[in-house]
């Protein structure tokens, strides 16, 4: 399934719990959880948040315009005085002519004073930076938030695939319980038939009474199994009601049998190309060679573009020799740092190369889980055919226990043994099968083939549906 497509259903409006249970398929069990987990939809906002932050770094190689405004307050103005200044701070008034020393000496003070600004101080100005060479950091930054997206996704894909195996467990084993349950119902019923039966000849003396005590010791055991199995429904649907949001599901679709395995090799190619552990872990060293270039980044000069428009000013004398605008090149050149940069380019080499050991042990992990998986759905299905033969057996030895009994030929716990026996070999093999469909799942989860076992399931559900119409 694609990512698109789960987004769109993680996201969904959760549906309301249903006030009465109706049949639900795999199928429909599978399309409800996309819509209503929370899980899902925490992961779908990770993916969002990471987008967010990718399309905010698409920003960072355009220019910046930022617009400033200032009051300042001085001690006094700053003023000028002539007087300061050579030759006449070094002019004494009595070396000169009498008409001159006079004539300098009438002159008020405030005349060789000069004004350059006021002492409350307003300006505002537009000032743009531009980088137009940063050693790559803005290039390896933008490549660190699409591989951070990606590693997101492919989270999400494996929570999606944790997910599906977490149904398959609560979903089967609420067909499991169930079936568990009424074989547990039906022996429950041969046995008060057969105590029933018992305690009618032990009354016409053709049986001991240990006979009829076994007979209600075996009946009160599957009375207390009976009850047993029960409560695991009720445990086991209540756990796949809660994982739907639900009161109540009915599951419909039963367990099944491929006729033919699914192949090993190409289980195998799949898994090895496309699982989202390994996506994730090569997004992860995306993202670590992005920071070994951030890193080695801080070693090249940083060139940019700079301006300043002046919007307003006061009327000084200093603000009419300030130009109004200002256009420039500047360049930044990193000597000596105290950042430790050679030793953060060697910290992100390392996460490159553990990235890549962690890659190539995944691929082992998944190859080992792939086999193992594969052997139990075998050994499983061996278990059911081979199990085939002992349910007729088992069938066939309760059916002449139970006529010898009749006649007199068959002790009480001979015909209980039958029953236990009979009910032991279904349940064993109703186990087999839960098994191999716990098993399937895994191996189409792990392969990314989700939509494989729903077109199975799907078919079993419509052969169950075809048979009771029939029937």
């Amino acid at each position: 399934m694609k990512f698109s497509q789960l987004a769109l259903m993680s996201l969904a409006a959760l549906s309301p719990i249903t006030a009465q249970a109706a049949d639900t398929s795999f199928q429909q069990a599978w399309q409800q959880l996309l819509t209503v987990s929370d899980k899902l939809q925490a992961g779908a906002q990770e993916v969002y948040r990471a987008e967010a932050e990718h399309q905010a770094g698409q920003d960072l190689g355009l220019p910046s315009l930022t617009l400033n405004a200032s009051y300042t307050r001085l001690e006094k103005p700053i003023e000028m005085d002539l007087r300061d200044l050579n030759p006449l701070a070094s002019m004494d008034p009595s070396t000169l002519p009498p008409a001159l020393g006079g004539a300098l000496a009438a002159m008020p003070g405030s005349m060789f004073v000069t004004p350059f600004t006021e002492q409350d101080i307003f300006r505002s100005s537009l000032q743009a930076m531009w980088p137009i060479y940063t050693g790559g950091k803005i290039t390896a930054a933008q490549a660190i938030h699409a591989a951070h997206v990606a590693e997101k996704e492919q989270g999400l894909q494996l929570t999606t695939r944790d997910l599906f195996i977490q149904l398959v467990d609560r979903y089967y084993g609420v067909a499991v319980s169930q079936s568990l349950a009424q074989t547990r119902g039906e022996l429950v019923t041969s046995l008060e038939e057969h105590a029933l039966h018992a305690q009618k000849l032990e009354e016409q003396g053709q049986i001991a009474k240990v006979e009829r005590l076994n007979a209600q010791v075996a009946l009160e055991n599957a009375k207390v199994n009976f009850a047993s199995s029960k409560r695991q429904v009720e445990m086991a649907e209540i756990a796949l009601a809660r994982m739907l949001h639900a009161q109540k599901v009915d599951a419909s679709s039963g367990l099944f049998i491929l006729p033919i395995a699914p192949s090993l090799p190409r289980l195998s190619q799949l898994t090895l190309s496309q699982h989202p552990a390994l996506k994730l872990l090569e997004a992860k060293e995306a993202q670590a060679q992005g920071l070994v270039d951030v890193e080695k980044s801080l070693y090249h000069p940083t060139v940019f573009l700079y301006g300043n428009y002046t919007l307003y000013e006061d009327d000084s004398l200093f603000s009419k020799m300030e130009p109004d605008w200002m256009l420039g090149v500047g360049v930044k050149v990193p000597l000596l740092s105290r950042d430790g940069r050679s030793g953060k380019v060697e910290a992100a080499k390392s996460a490159l190369l553990q990235a890549r050991y962690t890659k190539a042990q995944t691929r082992q992990d998944l190859s080992l889980l792939l086999d193992q998986s594969y052997r139990q759905l075998q050994q499983a299905q061996e278990e059911v055919q081979s199990l085939e033969l002992s349910v007729s057996l088992a069938t066939e030895n309760k059916r002449l226990r139970d006529l010898a009994f009749r006649q007199g030929l068959s002790t009480s716990i001979e015909k209980v043994d039958a029953e236990l026996k009979l009910t032991g070999v279904e349940t064993q093999q109703l186990g087999a099968k839960y098994r191999y469909v716990q098993a399937y799942a895994r191996l189409m989860a792990i392969s990314g083939q989700l939509d494989e076992f729903l077109g199975r399931s799907s078919a079993q559900t419509r052969a169950i549906e075809e048979s009771n119409n029939a029937g």
